[in-house]
């Protein structure tokens, strides 16, 4: 499946797959699996990307607003960005990237996030496709 999700990446970063053939990927199962409870296992580089089928939840620890702290909750993180509801399923695309110095914390959705000063890894979430 990473092999799968690396080479969908590649090509979707430069804009040569189309909406329909992500769908058919997403169908056959090759696309995004359920995700980790947190990213910190999978933060291993800066730049790589996952695609997860994540299901909303509303609680959690998450810390920090757009960019989260590889120990913030990946469900409930996806609900604070706005990007699923709680109960919901989407398919988004996790890119592991670099942390900044400080996580700002902020209510959004029903979700607050914490405040935390720097932590080693760190996550973002960016839509595709698939849920416009």
């Amino acid at each position: 499946m990473k092999v799968i999700q690396e080479l969908v990446a590649y090509f979707d970063r430069r804009g040569q797959l189309k909406p329909q053939e992500m769908s058919q990927l997403l169908e056959q199962g090759l696309l995004a699996h359920d995700p980790p409870r947190t990213m910190v296992d999978h933060c291993t580089e800066v730049g790589l990307s996952y695609y997860f089928r994540i299901t909303g939840e509303s609680d959690g620890p998450v810390w920090g607003s757009d960019l989260y702290t590889g120990d913030s909750t990946v469900a409930t993180a996806a609900v604070h960005a706005g990007l699923v509801k709680p109960g919901d399923t989407a398919v988004l695309r996790v890119v592991v990237v670099e942390p900044p110095e400080r996580f700002e914390g902020s209510l959004r959705h029903g979700v607050t996030s914490h405040d935390f000063e720097r932590f080693g890894t760190a996550f973002r979430f960016e839509r595709i496709g698939l849920n416009d």
